[in-house]
Formats: structure tokens, sequence, C-alpha cells
């Protein structure tokens, strides 16, 4: 694991705490282009109301934003849990080439553990790796769902 994994990881993480004390469950993500971050996001359904609105949407929305187009094909993201079917599908079609998470989600994690969308004929494969701060990205997850029961 690279120290930049690390340090890009790291980041997601404080997001994923910030979405746990707006009682969100504790995912982050940030985008990077060119060893800098250019959009960040964090889980808001609750707050927001909308299905949507997992961290991987929200940064990837707010990276389009910021570059002015949806393809990023030159960025990676960065997330604290493995992407479901509707954030795999996601970065599918923003063209992101890398992905990166931590923990690993075995109920719905599309990036390997109950499937992998990235490795279905679509147009765009993007390269995956999991497992970078995995304690620490799990841990965030089980304490949140720990004080909900």
């Amino acid at each position: 694991m690279s120290t930049e994994s690390i340090k890009y990881m790291a980041e997601a993480v404080k997001l994923a705490k910030e979405a746990c004390q707006d009682g969100e469950v504790p995912v982050g993500a940030v985008i990077v282009r060119d060893g800098k971050i250019i959009a960040t996001g964090r889980n808001r359904r609750e707050k927001e109301k909308n299905a949507l609105l997992h961290a991987e949407i929200d940064a990837i929305n707010n990276a389009c934003k910021t570059l002015g187009g949806w393809r990023l094909w030159n960025c990676e993201i960065y997330v604290t849990l493995e992407p479901c079917p509707m954030c795999a599908g996601a970065i599918i079609n923003a063209h992101i080439p890398n992905v990166y998470f931590g923990a690993y989600d075995y109920k719905n994690g599309s990036c390997g553990t109950v499937t992998n969308l990235f490795e279905m004929p679509y147009s765009f494969k993007p390269s995956c790796t999991g497992g970078i701060m995995e304690e620490e990205c799990a841990k965030l997850l089980k304490d949140f769902f720990k004080k909900l029961r």
C-alpha cells in the first residue's frame, strides 16, 4: 500500500466521520487528479432524503462541476466502502480508471465481493484495489451500526 493511497484514504475517512456526525452511514470519497484532490463527497441520503446521494455519486457530481465535463478519465477515486452497483455503474459511466476502497461490503459490494461490475463486458473497465485502511474504515461502519441497534 503506497503512502499516497493512505493519504487520500485518510481524507475519505475524515469525510466518513463528518457523515457519521450528521447521522449518515459513514462513507466518504475523494477524487484525485494529478496528485490533487479535486472533489469530495460523503453520504447524504438521510439528510437530503435522496437514495442517490451516496459518497461516490456526491464526489463524481462535484468533480464534474469542478472540471466542467463528465469524463473523469484522468482521475482516481478513493472511497471508504466498496462501491455498490449504482456507484460502480457511475464510476464506469464517468470513465474513472482507478478505484481504491477501504472496507469490503459483503452485502452490496460490486467491485469483487458480491459481484464485480468492472469485469462485465462494458466498454470501460476500471481497475480496483480494495483493503486500503480496511480496519479503520470497517470500524467506522461497525460502530455506527452498533449504536443504531
